[in-house]
This record gives structure tokens, sequence and C-alpha cells, in this order.
């Protein structure tokens, strides 16, 4: 059984690749995708500071449906393009905005929330399974380091999805 230990790190690279290395560990062996979701949300949710949401939302082949979180409850539906979720699923490129109140379609499922990054899932074979969604109530919570350390742990979850699509 997989038990999350403390991290200790002293800076955020040094956070993210304690995170990376625990979530290689959780998801190792288990194939479901929504399992490996739910606990890789639980995972961060527990380990990051200055988070109000943190969750999923995946492509169905024509918009974004919520999946596993942590966090209020959530928008169900975005188009894309919509919103930073959508504009990272379309754009296939990683979002960091340092304040959600002067994105112009910010979409505001949590009025609370202030900064955001937004992580696209792409597959081996290039389609896109959906969007990795992180807010905090702090403003310009994210950087350059987060965008480094969440592209890194999503490519763990990611891992765990091509081994599913493909066994």
């Amino acid at each position: 059984m997989f038990t999350a230990a403390a991290i200790t790190a002293d800076n955020k690279s040094e956070l993210y690749a304690e995170l990376a290395q625990q979530a290689r560990g959780l998801l190792h062996g288990e194939t479901n995708l929504i399992a490996n979701a739910a606990n890789f949300a639980s995972l961060v949710w527990h380990a990051l500071p200055d988070l109000n949401w943190c969750g999923f939302y995946f492509y169905d082949g024509s918009e974004l449906v919520v999946g596993p979180f942590q966090g209020k409850p959530a928008c169900v539906r975005i188009a894309m393009g919509r919103g930073v979720c959508g504009l990272a699923a379309q754009s296939r490129q990683t979002q960091v905005v340092r304040d959600v109140n002067a994105f112009a379609d910010h979409i505001a499922c949590d009025a609370a929330s202030q900064s955001e990054i937004v992580v696209p899932l792409i597959k081996r074979d290039g389609s896109l399974l959906g969007v990795w969604d992180v807010d905090s109530p702090r403003l310009a919570r994210f950087d350059g380091e987060d965008r480094a350390g969440m592209e890194a742990l999503c490519e763990v979850f990611m891992n765990s999805v091509d081994q599913r699509t493909t066994a």
C-alpha cells in the first residue's frame, strides 16, 4: 500500500521532484484512469501549499468535462478555447495566469481563485486527453518553476494513462 511521506524540500524544484517520485509510486501498477486521476489530485492537494482547487477536465470529443478533483464544486463543462482550461486544451500549451482577474476570458468557478496554472494532457498518439487545472487564492502563486514542476507531474500521470491505453 502507498503511503505519502511528508515533503521536506527546501525549494520548488526539490518539492516537485519529491512529489513526482511519490506520484510514480502512487500510480505504479494501476491502470484505471479515474482511480489514478482521483489519487493524483488528492496527492497534489495535500502536498502543495496555497491551493483552493486542483483537478482534471477530460476532453469528450467536443468539450472539456470535469473529472476527479479536490476543492469546491466546479464548472462541469468548458468549451474548447474558453477560459484558461479551454485555451490550454486548444493551444496544447501550458497556461500560467498570475492574475485571473486580468485574464479577459477567465471562467470563475470559485471567486476565491486569484491565479491559475493549466497543463494540457496529450497522449503519446497525439490526441488530447484533457487538462490538469490548479487554482490558488494567492495572486501570482504560479511561476516558471511551477510550470516545469506541474508539467513533470503531468508526465508521470500521462505515463500511467499511456500504459492503460497501450496494454
